[in-house]
């Protein structure tokens, strides 16, 4: 009897570890290295000198601890991208939003839980454009004895899609800042750090995946580039889909995948074509008349017991397919099983509609931008960064440093995609819109026309949300409203906002702190497309941020 009793006492110990999961701790040391691409070389700012960064294993339920030392002369923080950093916003890593940034010498422990979420997700430094190479790759298992709701694969592989320059990242957006310009587009796209052969260094080979025939292989595809969309496709296979942005969808089938920065897609490959090489490649999409990098990255697929020397081609698709791309997104359903349910906001304590766009002010020292310079915004604001941590002047509730009069629709109606109008200035201000703990929200993403029609992939941080509807022209509530789908929408934590469209999403805000709203292409966060959510505590600790940690930053 007492040893039944004793091991009721252990099981009852353990058995809450078991729920909770394990605590896992990782190193990021920030260190500047030399890296070779396209015949040149130049210094790179690495996480513990590996480009991609590490990838950081976790499974859901699991503790993560990341401590983070700068050893460079910039100053850092990293972005959990994805993670829903429930209550413990102080982790979420944007500078100047969740905190103050890492400074030279300094080191700052992020501490965060993944509760309710398995899947690949990334993170990236989310300061100056530090990301083009400070990323990596999540890898959130499932519990353990909890399968996939697919046939388990064989193996796996993290395939990390990128862009390279040969100049100096941050001396392209100074550069660009100063003239109020464009900055120049990238010299080449990467898969898992590498251009490929096709970029005339034949010293340089790309990536390389070895498969055996019968086998299937689940792809973790990442888009880590900084300001392109692209295409995915192998040669000779389909791609099965079950999972984007860290959550299952209803599975299909394609041959191309197209996937926005800061997005992620799974997809099963089955090694079941004739041994042989094939050509993976990342090419760019945009249908509209903005310059993009248009080289295309190439990997190779490799057959074991495979002969052939030269590798199966295939052709990207058109850079402007947007029938490719809309035939992709337009199949992508949330699983909506009983386990995994979609659980979609169906009633709206806020309807908001933000215009997403650039605009035109003045800048008199831009000589090359004629005495102006282009900004972007929403709703017509452009976003000012403070000096200091918005969630640190919320918390300690320092004044001054926002207001929380962000608008919840366009402050002028006009024609969004259409003609533009003839004054194309936009306002300043580090304004946040104010949202009660568990307040649900719909809020319609509206491209403009203004300078150029274009998609933006829009993150949320601190939340999934479901993109309940999409459309092209102007959104019309009475008549697209009727149309959404309430039932099964994809659930992701960024979403693309069409050429001359819009996009209608719906979360509810049950996780209390500040949350960044932004565009994914770095150009265009840096002109200011961005705003932020100041969700307020609900009731009690559990419904509360948590206070902040000893060593979090100073500014």
């Amino acid at each position: 009897m007492e040893g039944f009793v004793r091991a009721l006492l252990i099981v009852g110990f353990l058995f809450p570890l078991l729920v909770q999961g394990r605590v896992r701790h990782y190193k990021f040391n920030v260190v500047t290295k030399k890296a070779n691409r396209l015949c040149s070389s130049k210094p790179i700012v690495t996480v513990n000198g590996q480009f991609p960064g590490p990838t950081l294993y976790a499974r859901e339920g699991d503790t993560v601890l990341v401590k983070v030392v700068n050893h460079v002369n910039y100053n850092v923080s990293i972005h959990w991208h994805g993670v829903r950093q429930l209550r413990t916003g102080w982790a979420d890593g944007p500078a100047y939003i969740t905190q103050c940034p890492i400074q030279p010498g300094q080191n700052y422990v992020y501490n965060f839980t993944i509760t309710g979420q398995r899947g690949t997700l990334l993170w990236h430094a989310h300061i100056l454009w530090l990301r083009a190479t400070v990323h990596g790759a999540i890898v959130i298992l499932p519990k353990r004895g909890v399968p996939y709701p697919f046939p388990k694969p064989h193996m796996e592989q993290v395939v990390i899609l990128g862009e390279w320059w040969k100049s100096d990242t941050e001396a392209v957006i100074n550069q660009a800042l100063k003239s109020g310009l464009a900055p120049n587009v990238s010299d080449a796209h990467t898969i898992n750090g590498h251009p490929g052969r096709l970029h005339g260094c034949q010293t340089q080979g790309g990536f390389q995946m070895s498969v055996e025939k019968g086998k299937s292989y689940m792809l973790r595809i990442i888009n880590a580039a900084l300001n392109e969309e692209l295409f995915f496709k192998i040669a000779g296979h389909k791609l099965t889909v079950v999972e984007v942005d860290a959550v299952y969808v209803k599975p299909f089938q394609t041959d191309t995948i197209v996937i926005a920065p800061g997005q992620t897609t799974n997809v099963i490959l089955t090694a079941n074509r004739k041994s042989s090489k094939y050509t993976m490649i990342a090419s760019p999409f945009m249908d509209s008349p903005v310059a993009v990098d248009n080289k295309t990255a190439t990997a190779t697929i490799h057959y074991t017991r495979a002969l052939s020397s030269s590798a199966i081609l295939t052709t990207p698709p058109p850079q402007n397919a947007t029938a490719v791309a809309n035939k992709f997104i337009d199949s992508l359903r949330s699983l909506n099983s009983k386990r995994f349910p979609a659980k979609v906001p169906l009633k709206i304590n806020h309807s908001l509609y933000f215009t997403v766009g650039l605009g035109i002010n003045p800048c008199p020292t831009c000589k090359a931008g004629n005495g102006s310079r282009v900004v972007a915004g929403l709703n017509n604001v452009t976003f000012v960064m403070p000096t200091t941590a918005l969630l640190q002047a919320h918390y300690f509730k320092n004044k001054g440093v926002f207001t929380t009069d962000f608008p919840g629709k366009p402050p002028i109606d006009f024609n969004y995609t259409g003609p533009p109008p003839t004054n194309l200035a936009t306002s300043n201000g580090t304004k946040l819109y104010r949202l009660k703990y568990n307040s649900t929200v719909e809020l319609v993403l509206q491209d403009t026309s203004i300078i150029a029609a274009e998609n933006h992939p829009i993150h949320l941080h601190g939340f999934n949300f479901f993109a309940v509807g999409k459309g092209i022209g102007n959104y019309n509530p009475k008549v697209d409203a009727k149309k959404f789908n309430l039932v099964d929408p994809v659930e992701r934590n960024t979403i693309g906002v069409p050429s001359g469209g819009w996009v209608a999403i719906r979360f509810q805000a049950d996780n209390p702190g500040v949350w960044f709203l932004h565009c994914h292409l770095e150009v265009h966060t840096t002109w200011g497309l961005k705003m932020a959510f100041l969700v307020e505590n609900g009731n009690g600790p559990n419904e509360s941020l948590i206070t902040p940690p000893k060593d979090l930053p100073k500014c």
